[in-house]
């Protein structure tokens, strides 16, 4: 599973204060500590007026980048602010992301098309999130086709097909489930990603509902996730998940994480 950390968004309450107080070892901490539970990448997501957008992304990639070495995952929006963010970081990361709305494919992929970034892809277009799996593979195809053009390897993609919440779905996660196997079917080397917290918006205990998707998700072909990197609930799901799944041979990568405490060393 790819781990892309998912606490630093000034959606998040504590996030948003220590922006607008410049709050520096806040910050530094959520980065130190998702890079050491493991994350991939680092997700940093503004989340302010378009205004001063850029500027925020800067201090916040800045100050990630002082205490890790862990990749960026810039996080916007707004295309164009993606790519402009680019050149704060010092290494290859994560643009999250496009979609098939308006012209997000045309301007983030002829600037990443040479380079080792890799992309987060949104099964949506100008009309919306589809409601059905054969739409929302239409659009994946489309993102495909648009890949090629640019010599975009499946692999550098991760696919989001649009996690949303159980609690107004009438079939739960079948159909999500489906277009997870699908995109799989069709590029093996491709990551599938997603909010795991999203299907468990407005539901009381969201935790375990986070970690029963996970298991099906995984099952399912998922194997990236935008999460929080220090829930060790969630990390030990994931190990014992990817063993179960054949994942792990001998369940070393279990073993591992159990010994280095990422996950089951709560007191």
């Amino acid at each position: 599973m790819i781990i892309i950390g998912e606490k630093i968004n000034g959606a998040i309450p504590s996030v948003a204060k220590a922006i607008a107080e410049k709050d520096v070892a806040f910050i530094h901490n959520l980065a130190k500590i998702q890079s050491n539970a493991g994350a991939d990448f680092i997700d940093v997501c503004a989340s302010t007026d378009t205004s001063i957008e850029l500027e925020t992304l800067k201090w916040l990639i800045d100050l990630v980048q002082e205490v890790s070495d862990t990749p960026i995952c810039i996080d916007s929006p707004q295309a164009q602010t993606c790519v402009d963010a680019i050149k704060f970081c010092k290494r290859s990361g994560l643009i999250n992301s496009v979609s098939g709305e308006g012209d997000k494919i045309d301007v983030v992929f002829p600037v990443i098309a040479d380079t080792q970034w890799e992309c987060v892809a949104l099964l949506c277009d100008d009309t919306g999130i589809p409601k059905t799996a054969e739409k929302r593979l239409e659009v994946f195809a489309h993102i495909m086709k648009r890949a090629k053009e640019f010599n975009i390897a499946p692999s550098r993609l991760h696919i989001d097909p649009l996690v949303e919440m159980l609690c107004t779905s009438e079939e739960g996660i079948n159909m999500i489930m489906d277009v997870i196997r699908e995109i799989k079917r069709q590029y093996p080397d491709i990551h599938v990603t997603g909010g795991f917290s999203n299907i468990s918006f407005n539901l009381p205990a969201r935790k375990l509902v986070n970690q029963a998707f996970c298991v099906l998700a995984m099952n399912a072909g998922m194997d990236s996730g935008i999460i929080d990197p220090t829930n060790q609930d969630l990390i030990g799901m994931i190990h014992a998940t990817e063993a179960l799944l054949g994942q792990d041979e001998y369940c070393m990568e279990y073993i591992g994480a159990f010994r280095e405490g990422r996950f089951g060393q709560k007191k």
